[in-house]
């Protein structure tokens, strides 16, 4: 017996109307409003979109009142523990963990895009080193389009996965040359030997060829990208996904990702953060600047703390701050001023009912940039290491959304405000 699709009524001053209800995996199940304007000529209004489901995902799932975040049905805190960032990275684009075979077969191929183009080097010398990290990112994500364009069919799986290749192995590099390039310094090398993340390290600071790599920050910086892999339909994504709905060239979607996550709202937090830190200075002014982010008329911010989605603990931000316990241990610098002072920062907020009351934890940006600093990256490429990993979420969307024979392209309504004119006069009548 085939089942009955769930419904659910619609009352409007011109009669009833039914809508489907789509049942989704685990979370919420949506109404599908496809037919919503033709039935009742009606649309909805969502500004941000954020009571709308755009798309159907097989990827990420997210629970903020649980502070639940999965990929393909894992724990974050299990993959964090267990796995790798080049395993996670298999996992999102196939759907399943690899085996040893497979996943040395998924690094050979992200290790042979893992070389830059000739005119990408020549477009880095045009750049200003002073220009910021994240303006060089897009620009140069955006060049690829140049170089990967004509032989690119979007709607073949082999093409497709060649692009998502070619980009996991292109963004290191271009991300550890806009390092060298601001630095003047010379970019390192891969070696074969060393996992995704100790290759990361190698390619910033390797070029003098006496760089050491701390074990300890390879596995922070692999754990970091793991977090901020994927996490669902997010402004970036969302960008990626309706830059890419028009069909246009996969490497200027994912520079449409790059330049949405740039804002201080979304990948530019974790350098506010910092930033932050800066203005307070030290534990002794943390009162002050509590009582300033609680006045409305003051225009200070209190950076790393809430998220738009998650109304619980960020699950991400309880496994950065263990790491950035490791790292600053491994520096001997466990009492590093800017760590106690965000300790201290998160106790007092922590225990003050202002913040419990609007549910403001300390989320992934609060800790994520003090690691990032004491591996030597400054805090203008804080929201560049981001990309760098969040490229992966960005291509799995990708790939996705142009293998789903229902794509069509994204195109948003509004409700509009504006003045209604009937009678042009002009100018010598005026």
């Amino acid at each position: 017996m085939q089942k009955k699709n769930k419904t659910i009524s619609l009352k409007t001053n011109s009669g009833s109307f039914e809508l489907d209800v789509k049942e989704a995996t685990v979370g919420p199940n949506v109404i599908d409003l496809k037919r919503l304007y033709s039935q009742t000529g009606l649309f909805t209004f969502d500004p941000s979109y954020s009571a709308t489901a755009s798309c159907e995902s097989y990827i990420t799932y997210i629970d903020g009142n649980e502070g639940i975040l999965e990929y393909r049905g894992y724990p974050i805190e299990q993959l964090a523990e267990l796995s790798t960032y080049l395993e996670v990275a298999y996992l999102l684009f196939n759907g399943e963990l690899p085996s040893e075979n497979s996943l040395e077969d998924f690094r050979a191929n992200v290790k042979a895009n893992m070389v830059i183009p000739q005119q990408t080097k020549k477009l880095f010398e045009g750049l200003d080193k002073d220009s910021h990290p994240m303006a060089m990112l897009t620009t140069a994500m955006a060049s690829l389009s140049s170089i990967y364009h004509d032989e690119i069919d979007i709607k073949n799986h082999e093409d497709q996965k060649k692009f998502f290749f070619n980009v996991l192995g292109k963004t290191p590099i271009l991300v550890a040359s806009i390092f060298n390039h601001r630095n003047q310094t010379n970019i390192g090398q891969y070696h074969e030997e060393l996992s995704y993340s100790e290759n990361i390290l190698s390619l910033f600071f390797g070029g003098n060829g006496e760089y050491k790599i701390d074990p300890v920050f390879a596995k922070a910086l692999d754990i970091l990208m793991i977090l901020h892999a994927d996490h669902e339909q997010n402004c970036s994504t969302s960008s990626v996904r309706l830059t890419g709905s028009s069909g246009t060239n996969p490497y200027a979607s994912i520079a449409a990702g790059v330049a949405a996550l740039w804002g201080p709202a979304h990948g530019g937090a974790n350098e506010a953060v910092v930033k932050m830190f800066g203005e307070i200075g030290n534990k002794d002014n943390i009162p002050k600047y509590i009582a300033k982010a609680k006045d409305k008329n003051d225009r200070f911010r209190l950076m790393g703390f809430g998220h738009r989605v998650y109304k619980n603990f960020d699950p991400r931000a309880t496994i950065i701050r263990e790491e950035c316990h490791k790292v600053l241990n491994a520096m001997e610098n466990d009492d590093d001023p800017m760590f106690e002072l965000a300790q201290e920062l998160e106790q007092i907020a922590l225990k003050d009912e202002y913040f419990i009351e609007r549910n403001l934890y300390p989320n992934v940006d609060f800790y994520s940039g003090i690691i990032y600093q004491a591996m030597g990256i400054p805090k203008e490429m804080f929201t560049v290491m981001f990309a760098l990993a969040r490229t992966l979420g960005w291509a799995t969307h990708w790939c996705e959304m142009q293998s789903q024979p229902s794509l069509k392209i994204g195109r948003p309504r509004q409700l509009y405000l504006g003045e209604q004119r009937r009678d042009y006069i002009a100018i010598d009548q005026r």
